[in-house]
C-alpha cells in the first residue's frame, strides 16, 4: 500500500506534470513574474468556469477576505456577523480592520452557520455577513441573502473550502459557490481542492463598480502608476502560481468528483457504526436522502472529510491513528469565542451549544484527488475498530 497523505500533492501533479513543468519554465523566460499574461489568462479562464464577471487574482485567501471587506467601505465598529467554527482568517480579517466581528452558532449537521443564529444576532450596526462554504458544502444561501436583502446588508461568501461547488436555491436557479453574495474570496493555498504551489487567493464579484474598487486595493490603491486612488495594499498572484492554477483548473470537477467518489466510499464503510456520525449532504439538488451523497449534485466538494465521533475519546482515536500511519486532522479543536484574542464579554457560552459540540467529535480523515481503494480500506478499519473496541 502507499503511504497515506492527508494530501497527496505529489500524487496531483504527476497527472499534470508535463504541462506544469513546461509553463512553468515558459514563464522563467519570458522573465514575466508579475502581472504577467499567465495571470490575466488564468482570470479570465476562472471567470468563465464561475459564470462570473469579476475575477480579482490576489496574493493569499486572506487577503482575499480582507480587501472583498475593503472594497465594500466598511467603517470602524460595522458590525459583521460569521461563523464560530471555522478557521481563524474568517474573524482575523474582521478585527485587523477595526470592525466588530459577530460570532454565532453552526447548523449541526452541516458545520454552516446557522441562518436563525444569524437573525438573532443583526442589531442596528449590522453591515455584513460572512457565510462560509465549510468543508467543501455550500451554506444555506437561500436563507442567507432572503436575510440580507430584508436588512439592507452585504454578503461576503468565503469560499476558501468550496471552489467547484454549486449551489442550488429554492426556485431551480444554480449558481457557483462564491458568486451569489456581493462579493467572495477564495484561496489557492496548496491543499485547497483548486491549489497553487505556494500562496494565492482571488475575489470575485458581479459588481463592476466594485470590482474597479478592488482592483486598485490590490495593487497600492493605484489604477494609474503612481497615481493612488484609494487605500491599497500589496496583493498580487505571480505568475508561476497562475500557470500551475492554470494546469489544474480544467481538472477541478475531475478533481472533486474523485473527493466525492472517495467520500461515497468513506460513508459506506461506516454505514450502520453506531459511533459514528458520517458528513451529511444537504443541498436542495441531492436527489437522494441525507447522509446519502449522489452522483447528481456538486453542493459538496469534500475539501475535507470529517467525521463526528460520540461516545468515544476522539483525541485518542487521533492518535491511534497516526500511530497506525494514518494522517488526520482536526479542523478546529477551539471555538473561536473561546480563542484569546477573539474572546469578547458580548459572548454567552451558552449560544454556542453546537459547536462547543463539534469541537469534542470532529475529525478529519485522508481526502484528496489520489486516493485509492486499499487506502480507504485500511483507513476506515482502523477508525471502525477503535470506535467498536
Amino acid at each position: 500500500m502507499k503511504k497515506i497523505q492527508m494530501v497527496d500533492l505529489k500524487g496531483q501533479y504527476e497527472q499534470i506534470k508535463e504541462r506544469v513543468d513546461s509553463s512553468i519554465l515558459d514563464v522563467i523566460s519570458s522573465a514575466a513574474f508579475i502581472n504577467g499574461p499567465e495571470v490575466h489568462s488564468f482570470q479570465k479562464e476562472l471567470e468563465e468556469y464561475l459564470d462570473v464577471k469579476h475575477v480579482i487574482p490576489c496574493a493569499n485567501g486572506t487577503d482575499a477576505l480582507q480587501i472583498a471587506m475593503m472594497g465594500l467601505n466598511l467603517k470602524p465598529e460595522d458590525e459583521v456577523i460569521t461563523a464560530d467554527f471555522t478557521f481563524a482568517a474568517t474573524v482575523e480579517v474582521i478585527a485587523l480592520l477595526q470592525l466588530t466581528p459577530v460570532l454565532v452558532d453552526v447548523e449541526k449537521d452541516s458545520f454552516n452557520i446557522d441562518p436563525n443564529a444569524i437573525r438573532d444576532a443583526i442589531t442596528p450596526n449590522t453591515k455584513a455577513i460572512v457565510p462560509v462554504h465549510l468543508f467543501g458544502q455550500a451554506a444555506n444561501m437561500d436563507e442567507i441573502m432572503k436575510i440580507a436583502k430584508e436588512h439592507d446588508l452585504y454578503v461576503i461568501e468565503d469560499n476558501a473550502q468550496g471552489i467547484g461547488g454549486s449551489y442550488k436555491f429554492d426556485d431551480g436557479k444554480v449558481a457557483k459557490t462564491g458568486t451569489i453574495g456581493h462579493v467572495s474570496s477564495t484561496s489557492f493555498f496548496p491543499s485547497k481542492n483548486l491549489g497553487c504551489y505556494g500562496d494565492g487567493g482571488a475575489i470575485f464579484t458581479n459588481d463592476d463598480d466594485l470590482a474597479h474598487t478592488i482592483r486598485g486595493i490590490v495593487n497600492h490603491g493605484m489604477y494609474k502608476r503612481y497615481h493612488h486612488d484609494v487605500v491599497g495594499v500589496n496583493s498580487r498572484l505571480d505568475s508561476i502560481q497562475a500557470t500551475v492554477l492554470r494546469a489544474k483548473l480544467p481538472n477541478l470537477d475531475t478533481y472533486n468528483d474523485a473527493r466525492r467518489a472517495a467520500a461515497r466510499k468513506y460513508n459506506k464503510a461506516f454505514e450502520g457504526i453506531e459511533n459514528i456520525i458520517t458528513p451529511k449532504v444537504k443541498g436542495n439538488s441531492c436527489e437522494t436522502s441525507e447522509n446519502v451523497i449522489c452522483d447528481t449534485c456538486d453542493c459538496h466538494v469534500f475539501h475535507q472529510y470529517t467525521l463526528r465521533v460520540v461516545n468515544t475519546d476522539r483525541d485518542a482515536l487521533v492518535k491511534h491513528l497516526n500511530e497506525q500511519g494514518i494522517p488526520c486532522g482536526v479542523y478546529y479543536p477551539i471555538p473561536l469565542h473561546n480563542q484569546k484574542a477573539y474572546q469578547d464579554d458580548r459572548y454567552d457560552d451558552a449560544n454556542f451549544t453546537i459547536t462547543n459540540q463539534l469541537v469534542k467529535e470532529v475529525i478529519s480523515l485522508p481526502m484528496h484527488t489520489e486516493l485509492d481503494n486499499e487506502q480507504i480500506d485500511f483507513i476506515t478499519k482502523n477508525v471502525i475498530n477503535f470506535v467498536t473496541k
